[in-house]
């Protein structure tokens, strides 16, 4: 939205007939000439009111620096009578002279002698701060007066005290000195403190005058104020009923039209009209003269209200083009959480977009239009999230395509029939069979799509592998929430059926590269690839040994022994190998080492999962026990620790950190020990901590 709007067409009232700006300013001159005038008669006055008063008040600041340093003289003076008194104290009591004493004297004396010249003559001075100050000589003739005599008793005074400026004055210097200061000392302070008060008069003097200047002054701005009122009370009558009329027709506009609009000033305020709409569409009341930015900030980022800053300063600069800019407008689309008519919150998406409304060469407001987008927004967010959908799709299918044929059928046909055992285990569960029973159905279902989310991430299935554990977290939702677990059950057959379709996706193009590969499956090839995948995603460096050949075994055996395979893999790279860090802290190589065998011997098969990690640590699975509240302390007291690391087998249990694609659900060794007892198998576990942990599972060949 570019254009320019010239100031003409932002509040004409109808009807009626503009003159050209030129004569209308002329027009607007003659029309005011009495009020113009007078404001500035008042002006001028006012002015030369102003620099009378500066003139004072700067006679009266010069008066307030001789009040203090004339009482500073008289402060001074006894000062250098009291240190005369000391030394001489010092003297007849055979002590040294007080360095500090001496001091204080010799500083007197010198600062009431810069400061009697200073009073006669007019000079820069030390102030009771130390700072340099200016001071005027004394001008009135009281004043000089009484300087004659303070200096009559000064000069002989002071040539009795030049001796005791410097070291090595006699006693007799010192007696002479004090002599004539106490014949002296009170004659010179009755002279100062009259000198004082002939001080403070005059500065009173001057005070009085300022008074008068000022009361004169406010009394004739007063009378001129009143005039310019009047007149200006007259002209005002005359246009507030066309005023009015055009503030009606704005009103008429502002409360029909749907979008938000309102102007705002080059200092960012909200002009005296705002459309009703520009309420609803903020979700609070705004008011004429309300900060623009202020209104902003709840709904940006500082960043972004910076950004907004600078946009707008650049609008209100005439020699920026406004065509260049509308395209770097940071506000054309801004989420901004609000409150409804019904006080609750909802997400919203605004688009700010800015006139400028300029007279001649200047820019004199920016008309705003604020329009809600959130059905545009929303439709294209959706637009967007079946395009990637459909590219994760297209992804996953590719994938399928370069992986291995037969291991490809034999997922699709494990993954549909475990889906169908899921189907059959949901649809059977009723609130008839009590909620334990329901709740082990969702155990056996979390179980089989826990399983099929490990196949496919062994296959690089990504997407599939991401659905079934985002079916996982629905399953643990409803074996975690109470409440009606029926109820939550109705929620899950969607679910369940989008994994189906993605299941028979990849059926078909497995039946379309049903004679393209050889049957032999590099099984041992994926296993290390997940290692690596899960290793990479916990921020951890791991080296598989991998030898499964499942080619010997029956299908049956083949499916359990492969799930066994993957759930232990993932296990021993989440919980067992540490991370780089601590292998390193530990003495170990930063890469840890995970073993996948399967071994036949005489009469049985051996499949075992070995790292060199961390091992087992009874004490923290203790510990989780209590976290989960499935034991108190007091009763673990009575487990050994091989019945509490027996726990690491039941459904639920986990010790990782956080709920994760590879960990965190408690199903993963729930799926082994469910498969070793379907094998009719037995399973072995070893470990030492800060060492190795193995799984063995034996099985009859």
């Amino acid at each position: 939205m570019a254009a320019v709007l010239p100031l003409d067409s932002v509040a004409a009232p109808a009807g009626r007939v503009r003159q050209p700006r030129a004569a209308s300013r002329a027009f607007a001159f003659g029309k005011y000439r009495e009020i113009i005038v007078a404001v500035a008669f008042f002006l001028l006055f006012d002015l030369g009111v102003l620099v009378l008063n500066f003139y004072t008040s700067f006679k009266i600041d010069q008066d307030t620096v001789a009040i203090n340093l004339a009482g500073r003289q008289r402060y001074t003076s006894q000062r250098i009578a009291r240190t005369l008194l000391e030394l001489d104290a010092a003297r007849a009591a055979g002590q040294g002279h007080s360095a500090a004493t001496l001091a204080e004297l010799r500083g007197g004396v010198r600062i009431f002698d810069i400061s009697q010249t200073a009073f006669k003559t007019g000079s820069t001075v030390p102030g009771g701060d130390g700072k340099p100050v200016f001071l005027e000589a004394v001008t009135s003739e009281r004043g000089r007066a009484l300087e004659a005599d303070i200096d009559a008793v000064w000069k002989p005074y002071l040539e009795k005290l030049q001796p005791l400026m410097k070291d090595g004055f006699t006693n007799e210097e010192l007696a002479a000195a004090l002599a004539y200061s106490q014949a002296n000392n009170s004659k010179l302070l009755s002279i100062a403190n009259d000198f004082v008060t002939e001080t403070q008069q005059l500065g009173a003097s001057r005070a009085s005058t300022l008074r008068m200047v000022q009361t004169g002054g406010i009394l004739l701005a007063l009378l001129n104020f009143a005039f310019i009122l009047f007149k200006f009370l007259r002209r005002l009558q005359t246009s507030d009923a066309a005023i009015e009329a055009a503030n009606d027709e704005n009103r008429e506009i502002l409360q029909s039209v749907r979008e938000g609009l309102f102007l705002i000033t080059p200092d960012f305020r909200l002009g005296s009209q705002l459309s009703k709409s520009a309420r609803t569409l903020f979700g609070r009341e705004i008011a004429p003269g309300d900060n623009f930015f202020a209104l902003l900030a709840p709904l940006l980022n500082d960043k972004a209200l910076v950004d907004a800053r600078d946009y707008v300063e650049l609008l209100f600069s005439p020699h920026v083009k406004e065509a260049l800019v509308q395209g770097i407008n940071p506000l054309s689309e801004v989420e901004a959480v609000i409150k409804n008519r019904l006080g609750v919150e909802v997400t919203r998406h605004l688009s700010f977009h800015f006139n400028r409304v300029q007279d001649g060469g200047a820019v004199r407001h920016l008309l705003v239009t604020v329009q809600d987008i959130s059905q545009r927004v929303e439709l294209e967010q959706k637009l967007n999230t079946e395009r990637l959908r459909s590219q994760k799709e297209f992804a996953m299918l590719l994938k399928a395509v370069d992986a291995d044929p037969a291991l490809l059928r034999q997922f699709v046909a494990r993954a549909e029939a475990l889906l169908l055992e899921v189907n059959d285990l949901l649809r059977s569960t009723s609130a008839a069979h009590g909620e334990a029973a329901m709740l082990k159905h969702v155990d056996e279902a979390r179980r089989r799509v826990h399983a099929i989310k490990g196949d496919a991430a062994t296959l690089g299935l990504e997407t599939l592998a991401s659905q079934a554990h985002q079916f996982e977290n629905d399953l643990e939702r409803v074996r975690q929430g109470g409440g009606d677990v029926g109820a939550a059950l109705l929620a899950l057959p969607m679910p369940l059926e989008e994994l189906l379709n993605k299941v028979a996706a990849l059926k078909s193009l497995a039946g379309m590269n049903r004679a393209s590969a050889p049957a032999a499956a590099d099984f041992d090839g994926l296993l290390r690839r997940l290692a690596g995948d899960v290793a990479r995603d916990h921020g951890k460096q791991v080296e598989a040994e991998v030898d499964v050949s499942l080619a010997a075994l029956p299908p049956a055996e083949s499916d359990l022994v492969r799930e066994v395979s993957v759930q232990l893999l993932r296990n021993a790279v989440v919980h067992g190998v540490e991370s780089p860090a601590s292998r390193r802290a530990a003495g170990k190589p930063a890469a840890g080492q995970v073993a996948v065998r399967l071994l036949r011997g005489e009469g049985e098969w051996t499949l075992s999962v070995r790292d060199d990690g961390a091992g087992l640590s009874a004490p923290r699975i203790r510990r989780k026990l209590i976290e989960l509240g499935w034991y108190t302390a007091e009763q673990l007291e009575n487990f050994n620790d091989r019945q509490v690391v027996a726990h690491i087998f039941k459904p639920g249990f986990s010790t990782a950190g956080a709920v994760d694609m590879h960990a965190g659900r408690g199903v993963g060794l729930d799926v082994v020990q469910a498969n070793v007892q379907r094998l009719g198998a037995r399973i072995q576990l070893s470990s030492t901590p800060g060492e190795f942990t193995e799984f063995k599972i034996r099985f009859a060949a």
